[in-house]
């Protein structure tokens, strides 16, 4: 980190003394005599600190403070004061000088001052650093983890990548499913070619036929001129059909015929066209059990779950709230121009007790809200939506409850829950819960 300090004082014998004084200390010192000198020498040259007179002729203390702060973020400001009022050293802290002086001043005063000064900034460049390599060390493309199951989804990524194997990505909403799909297509030999995404569940079938494969002229109301499908625009890329379990079973068959032989005719043609793309599906649906229930192709199934990922939901990767939730914010803070570097322990604790249903879209959008509302350097309580800040779970009150009576209503609520899942299905209910037929049945009686 360099060292170097910026003295403006209007009267040069407090710049040349402090110069002095600070460069036997190993700093490297300008000086300027105007709060106009000294925007010619930030503009000129990169400062970590600048001790600035708070009274001078043109451009005073508290002016100058206010440029720095917004204009040359990076460069920490002392204000110097003799004219006594602790008022005005208040004054100037809270408009961002990180300490004051209050001259005449010892020697031994300033030296304190400056040396606490980069102190600090020696810290949080540190701890700046240490996050970026924890958060480096645990990524994979855009995917932060240190989970074990991750890793091995990452380990499944690499292997898989720089095959043409289809891929099935299997989670819940806002677990990171194309996420995994890039990074799958920006680790093969592929990553030079079109990347397309299309969302099955947000078409009705007609139209999602043609935004597949195309449609020629005329061929329905509307079609005023030829269309090229996703899969003709993606030749030699990767297509990532997000929501493949809401396809109709008419697309269900289109689909898999085009998989099989890689060609198609456009809606309304009968030209037959081949490409070479790579398909990778997504789903937050159980598709064995659509399978079962007769919703979803077997043979479609098995064609497109060659290579399956199961992303787990946030509530079971609770050790990447922390990492994932400093990523965001550095994330959101630098989009919007903000220094908010933390978040306070009081609010993690309450993140780390929160079941996260939206998954990790949930945890940055409410990052992202908390940066927007934040005026302080640190995320605090009041940043937090009510379902979080507030101490309860599924309408009850934690702190008035005993733990046993607080597992019971809640071992109550899940076994609810889980057999609305499986839609009153005992045994598919228990097989989930992972507990034996004896004690479900015990704990359904108990429940009533």
């Amino acid at each position: 980190m360099n060292r170097n300090i910026l003295i403006v004082d209007d009267e040069r014998v407090i710049c040349q003394h402090l110069k002095r004084v600070l460069e036997k200390e190993g700093y490297e010192v300008s000086v300027a005599g105007s709060g106009e000198e000294a925007l010619q020498k930030l503009d000129a040259k990169a400062f970590k600190l600048a001790v600035v007179d708070i009274k001078m002729p043109g451009i005073d203390g508290l002016q100058l403070l206010d440029i720095i702060k917004k204009k040359y973020s990076d460069t920490s400001v002392v204000i110097m004061t003799a004219h006594g009022s602790i008022e005005t050293a208040v004054s100037a802290m809270k408009r961002g000088a990180v300490d004051y002086l209050r001259k005449p001043f010892e020697i031994e005063e300033i030296l304190l001052v400056v040396e606490r000064v980069f102190e600090r900034l020696n810290l949080l460049e540190e701890n700046i650093y240490l996050k970026s390599q924890i958060e480096e060390k645990n990524r994979f493309g855009n995917i932060i983890s240190q989970n074990h199951k991750m890793k091995n989804i990452f380990n499944i990524i690499s292997t898989v990548a720089p095959t043409d194997s289809t891929v099935l990505i299997q989670g819940e909403t806002g677990t990171g499913k194309e996420l995994v799909a890039r990074a799958i297509h920006y680790h093969s030999y592929r990553k030079g070619k079109r990347f397309v995404t299309i969302n099955c569940g947000a078409l009705p079938e007609t139209l999602l036929e043609s935004e597949l494969f195309g449609h020629e002229k005329g061929s329905f109301t509307g079609a005023v001129r030829q269309k090229i499908g996703k899969f003709e625009y993606a030749d030699g890329g990767t297509v990532f059909l997000d929501e493949i379990g809401d396809i109709t079973p008419a697309m269900q068959v289109k689909l898999l015929r085009f998989l099989q032989e890689m060609e198609f005719e456009r809606v309304g043609g009968n030209t037959t066209i081949g490409v070479d793309v790579r398909v990778i599906c997504a789903t937050n649906k159980n598709l064995q059990e659509e399978v079962r229930e007769g919703r979803f192709r077997e043979d479609l199934f098995y064609r497109i779950n060659v290579v399956p990922i199961n992303l787990p939901p946030l509530r079971e990767r609770m050790e990447d709230l922390p990492l994932l939730a400093l990523h965001f914010l550095r994330k959101y803070s630098e989009k919007m121009g903000k220094e908010i570097t933390a978040i306070s322990q009081d609010v993690l604790d309450k993140m780390m007790h929160y079941s996260w249903p939206g998954n990790v879209r949930e945890l940055e959008n409410i990052i992202e809200r908390a940066v927007i509302m934040e005026r302080s350097d640190t995320v605090t309580e009041l940043d937090l939506p009510p379902e979080i800040s507030s101490p309860v779970s599924k309408g009850v009150n934690v702190v008035s409850y005993s733990l046993p009576e607080w597992i019971e209503e809640n071992e109550k609520s899940y076994l609810i829950e889980i057999l609305e899942r499986y839609h009153g299905n005992v045994e598919k209910a228990r097989i989930q819960a992972g507990i034996g037929t004896k004690t479900f049945y015990r704990k359904l009686k108990k429940y009533n």
